[in-house]
């Protein structure tokens, strides 16, 4: 029996078969639970077509995090797959590339604000969409990297996952009484399809893998994936606001 027997899960963030959430939607479609996926416009083609990499092809329903009518409609097109939620996981991240790259100090308005609301706001439009399907016990997960530092090149990217990660604080406060964890897993660089989008991206790998105690492999999402499936689970029934690492221990190391 499975760490997620019986559970229903909607997943974001599905693009490729390369990506986290592609492969938190297999673990946890191994470990027993069932899984919708979520996609818009032109990528639903290729959220389609990476659903059918699953061991069970999965349902993808239409979501703009952006767009408040596809917010408002969430729950409607959920409930034509089931009538409730136990987990929902938030792979939903967007950045300008102006606004990433060094060009911090350059960077307009117009493009902070699509990172802001893209990469952090969505997490707080997400769980109030979902709120009336996750009942006691159910969970929210999001990905982040970790926005307590400043790091080369991920500039309002960076500000965003902070503001990410404090959104996340405040939902596990105001979801907690309803029964709702809300948690995020900091992982380390993963050369995804978003990884690839920033800018200098290998000044942030760079030397992760000497500097981390168990090492790190950028290429390999699946020790991030387990620790989003470990969340979903009944297996931390008191764990919310918190950051989970999975990143070879990176963080805990000095300069």
């Amino acid at each position: 029996m499975g760490m997620l027997e019986g559970k229903t899960l909607l997943v974001t963030g599905v693009l490729t078969n390369a990506s986290i959430a592609f492969h938190t939607a297999r673990l946890a479609q191994e470990q027993g639970a069932r899984v919708i996926l979520t996609s818009f416009g032109r990528q639903m083609k290729l959220t389609q077509i990476a659903s059918r990499k699953l061991p069970v092809e999965a349902p993808v329903v239409e979501l703009d995090v952006t767009d408040a009518e596809h917010v408002a409609a969430l729950a409607d097109r959920v409930r034509e797959h089931t009538d409730h939620l136990d987990g929902v996981v938030h792979s939903i991240g967007f950045a300008p590339q102006s606004v990433m790259g060094g060009n911090f100090l350059a960077a307009e308005w117009a493009d902070v604000a699509t990172a802001l609301e893209v990469s952090a706001y969505s997490l707080k439009s997400l769980a109030v969409a979902t709120q009336q399907l996750l009942g006691e016990g159910g969970a929210i997960v999001g990905l982040t990297f970790d926005g307590r530092y400043a790091w080369p090149v991920y500039d309002w990217m960076g500000v965003a996952k902070a503001a990410f990660e404090a959104t996340a604080r405040y939902l596990a406060r105001d979801l907690g009484p309803s029964g709702i964890r809300v948690n995020v897993v900091s992982a380390g660089p993963i050369k995804t399809t978003a990884a690839k989008s920033i800018p200098g991206f290998e000044q942030m790998e760079g030397n992760w893998d000497s500097r981390a105690p168990l090492g790190w492999d950028s290429t390999d999402p699946e020790p991030t994936a387990r620790a989003v499936v470990a969340l979903l689970s009944d297996w931390f029934p008191a764990t919310t606001g918190e950051m989970l690492h999975v990143d070879g221990g990176f963080h805990a190391m000095g300069q």
